[in-house]
């Protein structure tokens, strides 16, 4: 990542993916399961980056 770029405050579902290094199906499982949270914005569905956090350092 470029130092000059903002952190980003979400994340795609496709970024996600690449993130954790999971596949789409099971993004939308820890969606579902209440594991991470989501926001549709418009059509696209969105992570945020704090969501992501806590999933990797075990608090959900």
């Amino acid at each position: 990542m470029n130092p000059h770029s903002p952190t980003p405050l979400a994340y795609s579902v496709a970024d996600a993916c690449r993130a954790l290094s999971l596949g789409k199906t099971r993004i939308y499982q820890l969606i579902n399961e209440g594991k991470l949270q989501s926001r549709k914005v418009g059509k696209r569905r969105l992570i945020p980056a704090e969501s992501l956090r806590r999933l990797i350092a075990g608090e959900v």
